[in-house]
């Protein structure tokens, strides 16, 4: 497959990229700052510079021709304020997604978070409240498309070393999940057609990473 993955220097994206290289795929990671285009090789991507926040759906259009499948792993980052969330964590995801419908990618895998189907607890701060806010959004526009969408829902992100076992499902209950598990689990609903249209959330646990994508689109 031909995979392009939006936010292609984040450390989910690089983890995945490295996975669908080290298999054959050929991966392309679409980052913003030139510097970053070394770590996207040394994963085995190639990369493409390009700025989520000013490019034009045509313009990411055309970097997408004859891809498989795309991936939304970009975010605003730690120390962003809540403009940018608004501008990377949605504008840039539905940005994706309306790039990929011109250029005739029907795959559309978004990373997102746990915990919006609740409203945010303004206690938790401005900026916290605006990153919800932000995926809640980044998720609704994606519903509203005919894409083949897959909405993935990680827990608490942690670096530990992946077990290659995780608790996957519709609601699973908040907890922490690496981000190699995490890619890996990506990478097995890229293969897993049936997962179109479904939202599932992620957390560690002790099912193999192809045996718990399987029974959560069965």
């Amino acid at each position: 497959m031909r995979i392009v993955i939006a936010g292609g220097h984040g450390q989910i994206a690089l983890r995945l990229a490295t996975l669908l290289a080290a298999r054959g795929d050929e991966v392309v990671g679409v980052v913003r700052n030139r510097a970053h285009v070394d770590d996207v090789a040394a994963a085995g991507a190639s990369a493409v510079v390009l700025d989520l926040e000013r490019a034009d759906a045509d313009e990411l259009a055309g970097h997408l021709t004859g891809a498989d499948a795309v991936v939304f792993a970009a975010g605003a980052g730690p120390g962003s304020g809540a403009a940018r969330k608004d501008s990377v964590d949605r504008a840039a995801a539905t940005l994706l997604a309306d790039a990929a419908s011109r250029a005739g990618v029907r795959r559309y895998l978004l990373v997102s978070a746990m915990g919006l189907d609740a409203e945010p607890d303004p206690g938790r701060g401005e900026v916290w409240v605006a990153y919800l806010r932000a995926k809640k959004a980044a998720e609704d526009a994606l519903r509203a498309t005919d894409l083949e969408w897959t909405i993935l829902r990680p827990g608490r992100l942690t670096d530990d070393a992946g077990t290659g076992k995780v608790t996957l499902g519709p609601s699973v209950g908040y907890g922490e999940v690496t981000r190699d598990d995490t890619a890996a689990v990506l990478a097995a609903l890229l293969d897993t057609a049936a997962s179109a249209g479904s939202v599932l959330e992620v957390v560690g646990g002790d099912v193999p990473v192809a045996d718990a994508v399987a029974a959560a689109v069965r």
